[in-house]
Formats: structure tokens, C-alpha cells, sequence
């Protein structure tokens, strides 16, 4: 049985120095909810909170309406998925998932029908008799997230599961990991620093800094509408270009952009006066970046060219110095060469704009 997770003004401290300050979170039934930030920002330990492995200092953390702040760790029904796998050398693949459903005093037949089934679920059935040393690493994660979902746990945590793997086998593994826990709809909270992986299995992602929440949304949401400056330039990659922004009569906005580039930009809420100019800062994908073709836009020179099959990545050093990524689909016709003087043109209706401080967001229905 999945369950809701509630934080409600969660406080941790270690000693005087407080790490998560009064933070608040809901996370829905049967949803794979993603804890994502920088390392030391706070999303292990509040993982471990939810785990019981660590104390709460202030505030409540609730399974559905149940209080857990005091609840053992043997008493949450909750299963974990390790960094290390964690699983016993000594024992076979069978032997290893069963053995929860062993210290949950579980019959013995119901123990072996509800491996087999999770082996099957997980693809690793054929490797049963196996012992881990003779498992490949992502044969062994199989291994581990089998015997934590076969206790039926109401809530699975994952802490950097994918973390030694290569990076084919953790493409794989993301893709079987979320195939998996739609499968059986259990409540899962995944920690993890790598964006891409956030990206791809999460249906709602929670960026932290500092112990602190930035955003909270949906992959599509936060890497297209980044609540702040940290956010857009933490989810993917991102150009950050000063400019000044200027309201014009009858709503919306006009952006100015190095010496002699303008953009309209009505999608922008400001609290400018008409002719008013105002600092602020542009988040601008290397996606929405384009070589321009009428001869209009930020002038630059090319500085590297990186062919990568699909796409190609240039970086242009533009006229006030500072140097741009522009990713645009590669073509059999030749980009621009190395030393050659081209323009940028932005793609307007899909970049951010936020204050002078980077921490509000100007684009209308960001909330910010």
C-alpha cells in the first residue's frame, strides 16, 4: 500500500548549526517524487528523515495522516535502494530478495511465489541461483530494488542508486527503474545530483539549495520555467546575458539587448513605468540561441566548433567579451567555421527574464 508524504516545517540540526529550515513538502500517493540538488544542499538527509535514520528537530513528517517523527525505522515499512546495492555476497539472487519477507516471518510458499514474481518483474529471473559475484553492476541494482519492493513497502527511497553504474547502464537502468515502479505504483522518493536522470523518471522534481527548496514542478515545468537564476543554470545548460527591460504602454515589454538588439517580449510582467528601464538578467538555453539570417542580433566570432553527430555545439565570443553556447541541429551543409564574425539571434518566446538579483522570475505565470 503507496502512501502521501507530508513535511510540515521540518527542521534539522546538527548541534547549533540548522542544515533544513522549517521546510514544507507534500508528495502524492504512488508518485516518483525527486529530491535534486548540488551535493551538501540537504537531499540525503532529508531522505534519511523520512528513512527514521535521522532525527527531526521541529515540524512533522507524516505518512498519509500518521505522524512518523517518532516511529523506529523497523516499524515505517519502508524499502531502500542503496548507492552500494548493499546486497549479501553470500547469499544467491533468490536469497538475497527474500530475505525481508524471512524477517517478516512470511510462509514459506508465499516467500517463494512472491520472489518469483518480483524476479520476473525485474528480469533477473534467469539469474536466480546466481551469486552477486558473478552479476554485472546493473544486474546487481536489479537485485537490490527486487528485495526492496517484494516486502511491500509504502514508500521505496533511492539514494543515488545509479551513481557507479556506466553511463549506457544508467540510461538502462533509469528506464527499468521507472517501468518498474509504474508497474507496482508504490510512493518513491529518489535522490540523485544528475539532472538528466531527474529528468527522465521523475513525474515531479524538488531542486534544493542550502537546505532549501527552490521549485517544485514537473521536468517540463522547471527546466522551461526556472522559479530563479540557480534553478535554470542547475537544470541543463544555460546562457546567463545582462540587459535592460523596458514596459511599454498597453502591457508587456521590450528587452534590450547588447548594443543594438531588441526584443518584444509581452509575455513579461514588470513592475517598470512605461519608458522606465529596468536591469535584468536572461537565461537563454543554447537551444533557443540560433545563427541569425537577416543580419540582425548579437554580433560575435566563433571560437570552437564541436561536431556530436546529431547536434552540433558552437561557443561565440560575443562583442562585450563574454562567451555563449549555441546547440543547434547538425545538417550535411558546413556550420560556421572557427574565426568567422556571425550574429545570434534569440528565440524570445521560450527564454527566461528575471530581476537584477536572479531570484524572480519576470515571464508571466511563473508565480514568482
Amino acid at each position: 500500500m503507496s502512501v502521501a508524504i507530508s513535511f510540515q516545517d521540518i527542521v534539522k540540526k546538527y548541534g547549533d548549526t540548522t542544515v533544513i529550515p522549517e521546510l514544507n513538502l507534500d508528495i502524492k500517493k504512488g508518485e516518483f517524487f525527486t529530491l535534486l540538488g548540488p551535493s551538501g544542499c540537504g537531499k540525503t538527509t532529508l531522505l534519511r528523515m523520512v528513512a527514521g535514520f535521522n532525527s527531526i528537530e521541529g515540524g512533522a513528517l507524516a505518512f498519509n495522516d500518521k505522524v512518523m517523527n517518532d516511529v523506529a525505522p523497523g516499524k515505517r515499512n519502508i524499502g531502500m535502494v542503496f548507492q552500494n546495492y548493499a546486497i549479501f555476497p553470500h547469499l544467491s539472487v533468490s536469497e538475497n530478495v527474500a530475505f525481508g519477507l524471512q524477517n517478516r516471518k512470511v510462509a514459506k510458499a508465499e516467500q517463494q511465489r512472491r520472489v518469483s514474481e518480483m524476479l520476473y518483474t525485474v528480469q533477473i529471473d534467469q539469474y536466480k541461483n546466481r551469486m552477486p559475484k558473478n552479476l554485472s553492476g546493473g544486474q546487481q541494482q536489479r537485485v537490490a530494488l527486487a528485495r526492496a519492493i517484494v516486502i511491500n513497502p509504502d514508500v521505496l527511497l533511492m539514494d543515488e542508486p545509479l551513481s557507479n553504474l556506466d553511463a549506457k547502464l544508467r540510461v538502462d537502468m533509469r528506464n527499468a527503474i521507472k517501468s518498474i515502479q509504474r508497474e507496482v505504483g508504490i510512493t518513491t522518493v529518489y535522490v540523485t545530483h544528475d539532472q538528466e536522470e531527474a529528468m527522465a523518471v521523475s513525474d515531479r522534481i524538488a531542486i534544493m539549495n542550502s537546505g532549501v527548496i527552490q521549485q517544485i514542478g514537473t521536468p517540463r515545468d522547471i527546466y522551461q520555467r526556472p522559479a530563479n537564476l540557480f534553478v535554470a543554470t542547475f537544470i541543463g545548460r544555460t546562457n546567463v546575458i545582462d540587459a535592460k527591460l523596458e514596459s511599454v504602454e498597453g502591457g508587456g515589454a521590450v528587452v534590450h539587448v547588447g548594443r543594438d538588439y531588441t526584443l518584444s517580449m509581452p509575455v513579461l510582467s514588470s513592475k517598470a513605468k512605461p519608458g522606465q528601464s529596468l536591469d535584468v538578467r536572461l537565461s537563454v538555453r543554447p537551444e533557443e540561441l540560433v545563427l541569425s539570417e537577416d543580419g540582425k542580433g548579437l554580433a560575435g566570432k566563433v571560437i570552437n566548433n564541436v561536431f556530436l553527430g546529431l547536434n552540433t555545439h558552437l561557443i561565440v565570443l560575443l562583442d562585450n567579451g563574454q562567451e555563449v553556447e549555441i546547440i543547434q541541429q547538425s545538417t550535411a551543409a558546413e556550420t560556421a567555421d572557427i574565426g568567422q564574425t556571425v550574429r545570434l539571434a534569440i528565440l524570445s518566446d521560450t527564454i527566461n527574464v528575471y530581476d537584477a538579483t536572479g531570484e524572480r522570475n519576470l515571464n508571466r505565470g511563473t508565480g514568482q
